[in-house]
């Protein structure tokens, strides 16, 4: 059961305090982690440019979604998920700090862009999948697509707009000063998750199922609901088709759009404003059209897109402006999956079918990330956009039958 107790939020009184301080957590830890988005590629492009080994820092940085998801969802469901955030955090902090540290003294090697932003992620799977939760449980479940789309918007700006130029302007100035930033961001935001009151759960009965009961318990409810399985393995197709490209992505900026260091993050920021505009907007869209027709929408044009970058992208402009209604589009699917997941899914699993869902998903991207870079070294840096967009439309097509008979 949880520890700290608040009354559970009333309906009609908007989003509450303790939304407040999980907003403002989300604000300030990913501007720091927007910086480190920037400064890590750059770091391993200043070590090798071998496309395989700098796809590798991006494998390294997202593999804990497919290895600890479900590990993450069940041990959420089982603990004090105000504690876990808090704990994840501090270890976040802690190891930012090290890789910090080892950027100064000069001692950085590539085996290390691998293995640090490992841990940093690991720390990450567990703070997301609890703070999810805590929406559901802080917000009341009118106003759902309001909070994730406030969400979605935050965490745009700060970590996809103002983060990345920030990092890489730091990284210009002095290597270390990124990781430094993401670390003080992350103690910042240990403080705000802190002041969260969370309401209390009816305490689970003393089963004594082992955690891979209760995980498998999670994984069974996600794969037998049709609507939220056939959502997660289209988002898994998607994300593993995204990973492919922007896993080299900062080779591609240097040797296809011919821009620096500086200029890699300023081009970060500016295929970040279409996720700004798609959480803002993300309530009003899916309350308008309804989740159907934004979900086939949203998954349509981000296949388009990706495609159309890998044909005619050849200059930061048009990236930018192809990049923009794929993150828009990004921005409404997120708002539409995250509410429905946390709407029908119970409340004693929902960390667990979070955690499945996200293995499914957000795990596909390491494997995308592999792929891309041998793809990369393969057949040059265009390649990953040109097959990553027609495995994503080809995806899109296969799946349109069944998100037709979405339930309204």
């Amino acid at each position: 059961m949880e520890t700290h107790i608040a009354p559970t939020p009333a309906p009609g009184k908007g989003l509450g305090r303790d939304f407040g301080y999980l907003w403002s957590a989300g604000l300030i830890a990913p501007l720091g982690d927007g910086a480190l988005v920037a400064a890590l590629p750059l770091a391993a492009k200043s070590l090798t440019d071998d496309p395989r080994l700098i796809s590798g820092v991006a494998f390294a940085a997202t593999l804990p979604w497919l290895l600890l998801s479900v590990v993450g969802g069940a041990l959420v469901d089982r603990m004090d998920r105000r504690r876990l955030m808090l704990g994840a955090q501090i270890t976040q902090a802690a190891l930012v700090a090290l890789i910090a540290i080892l950027v100064t003294s000069g001692l950085t090697q590539i085996w290390m862009l691998f293995l640090l932003p490992f841990g940093v992620a690991s720390a990450e799977v567990l703070f997301t999948t609890a703070g999810q939760t805590v929406i559901a449980a802080v917000v009341p479940e009118e106003h759902l697509e309001k909070a994730n789309g406030r969400l979605v918007a935050t965490e745009t700006v700060a970590k996809e707009f103002a983060g990345p130029p920030l990092g890489a302007a730091l990284f210009a100035f002095a290597t270390p000063l990124p990781f430094w930033l993401n670390s003080v961001t992350f103690a910042l935001s240990v403080l705000l998750t802190a002041r969260i009151r969370i309401p209390a759960r009816e305490p689970r009965p003393a089963t004594g199922e082992k955690l891979s009961a209760e995980i498998a318990a999670g994984l069974r409810w996600l794969l037998r609901h049709r609507l939220l399985r056939t959502l997660s393995l289209v988002a898994g197709a998607a994300m593993f088709c995204e990973a492919m490209a922007l896993s080299t992505l900062v080779l591609f900026a240097h040797d296809e759009l011919h821009i620096g260091d500086r200029g890699y993050g300023v081009l970060l920021a500016a295929m970040a404003v279409g996720g700004v505009v798609g959480g803002i907007i993300g309530g009003r869209v899916v309350g308008r059209l309804g989740g159907r027709v934004t979900a086939i929408g949203a998954q349509s044009a981000c296949s388009l897109m990706w495609l159309a970058i890998g044909l005619v992208g050849r200059s930061p402009v048009t990236v930018v402006a192809l990049f923009t209604v794929f993150s828009v589009s990004v921005s409404l699917w997120v708002v539409v999956v995250q509410s429905v997941r946390q709407r029908l899914v119970p409340g004693e699993l929902l960390g667990r079918v979070s955690g499945a869902a996200r293995m499914l998903t957000w795990g596909a991207m390491p494997l995308g990330a592999l792929v891309g870079g041998f793809v990369a070294d393969s057949f040059g840096l265009v390649s990953p956009w040109l097959v990553g967009g027609t495995l994503s439309l080809l995806v899109t097509l296969i799946a349109l039958p069944a998100l037709l008979r979405w339930d309204r």
